[in-house]
């Protein structure tokens, strides 16, 4: 099977990305995915998270009605790091495994920085905007609203800590995350070579110990990352040992109809606890003992219940949307597929949109339809973003020359990040 983007492009895409994981050793620690037709999944679920983030950015107060966080404990977040840990492992655990430690370093060092540029550039075209608003069209409210006003009060300190990614506006948090977790991926991968289980272990003991002690990295000019790496890597590294044969060795489980309805039920229960914050009046149904137990549901440091919610949410994906489902080659889904397939440029794009379209609906106060039609066009810009990056690489990956399997694995790797 090709990718969307193959498709777009008219022509099959040579050395497509390698893709399910199939191992070849079923007792090994370590299982790398076999060569193959491209995991559509992932894109398409990627592209998804991109389309909810950048509606909850856009409209946080009446569209994100339609994405699933005002439904549940996790949001959109969950799923980007998820797949981006997923996709990670097993792009460059590949590359890893075949040229030897010190390439697959690099390669991975040369993606961080790629995320690091990308998210940089992001902070100037975001202060850029906010800046001709408060300045030129006297809006100093979106600032304050955007967090750039320590920015404008002291530009060149500002400008150093963004460099260091301690400060940021705000809606760029998911960056410099991605970035740290990246740069720690090879390190991962090692220890996943070496014992797979007991590095998810030792994942899971690094986020108790980040909530037990309180670990977090600090931000400019106060506070903490919005994202604590010392909890969320766990997300990271739990998608980093599916993708390396633990997604194999839990079939079984995934697959039970028990799994399914367990699944099922807890969103149900979530779905009810959410409720009650946006109706007051149902706030008596929850019993006292369990609020105490279950709040306050953190963001920044990866709550558990959220943890467990994107784990219903995915089981459930899993067990609907199955490899090779027809749905995946839907002429419908091909934008979604798109978005996921450049994830980062688009991820940055949208974010981008989302200041302006905020901007657009705050000053003109607008109705239900403004909203949507500023969502839906968004998300249109979006996909035909993703569409002509699509069309560049294929170009790019034809003309390129090809030397035998380096070439054909460089141009896997491209695709798939």
């Amino acid at each position: 099977m090709t990718s969307i983007s193959d498709r777009v492009a008219e022509l099959p895409l040579a050395g497509a990305a390698e893709a399910i994981v199939r191992p070849t050793a079923p007792a090994a620690a370590f299982v790398l995915p076999a060569a193959g037709a491209r995991e559509l999944r992932l894109d398409l679920f990627r592209g998804l998270a991109l389309w909810l983030i950048f509606i909850d950015h856009v409209s946080p107060d009446l569209l994100s009605w339609f994405t699933i966080r005002s439904y549940g404990f996790s949001d959109a977040a969950e799923i980007f790091i998820f797949i981006s840990g997923y996709t990670a492992a097993f792009v460059y655990g590949r590359a890893m495994q075949e040229s030897g430690f010190v390439i697959g370093t690099a390669r991975i060092l040369r993606r961080v920085w790629q995320i690091y540029a990308a998210h940089i550039m992001l902070f100037t075209i975001m202060v850029a905007e906010v800046s001709y608003v408060v300045i030129y069209l006297g809006k100093p409210f979106y600032a304050e609203e955007v967090a750039i006003t320590d920015f404008l009060k002291q530009p060149g300190i500002a400008m150093v800590q963004a460099l260091l990614l301690r400060y940021r506006p705000l809606n760029m948090d998911v960056l410099p995350l991605y970035c740290v977790l990246m740069a720690c991926l090879p390190l991962i991968l090692l220890l996943i070579r070496w014992r797979a289980n007991l590095t998810l272990a030792m994942s899971v003991a690094l986020y108790a110990a980040a909530l037990r002690y309180d670990l977090h990295f600090t931000a400019f000019p106060s506070g903490y990352w919005s994202f604590n790496p010392f909890a969320w890597q766990m997300l990271f590294v739990f998608g980093a040992w599916c993708a390396l044969g633990g997604a194999q060795r839990m079939s079984r489980v995934l697959s039970s109809p028990i799994t399914l309805w367990i699944a099922f039920a807890y969103l149900v229960a979530a779905f009810f606890v959410t409720l009650t914050w946006y109706f007051p009046q149902l706030e008596h149904v929850l019993p006292h003992w369990l609020e105490q137990l279950i709040y306050p549901i953190n963001k920044a440091d990866l709550d558990i219940l959220r943890f467990a919610h994107f784990v219903a949410l995915a089981v459930i994906a899993v067990h609907f949307v199955p490899a090779g489902s027809p749905i995946l080659t839907s002429r419908w889904l091909w934008s979604m597929i798109l978005c996921g397939q450049n994830s980062l440029e688009i991820f940055c794009l949208g974010v981008a949109l989302g200041f302006t379209g905020y901007f657009v609906l705050t000053e003109l106060s607008a109705g239900i339809v403004l909203h949507v039609l500023i969502g839906i066009s968004g998300i249109a810009i979006m996909s035909g973003g993703a569409w002509l990056l699509s069309w560049s690489k294929h170009n790019l990956d034809k003309k390129a020359p090809r030397t035998g399997t380096a070439g054909g694995n460089a141009a896997s790797a491209r695709a798939a990040e």
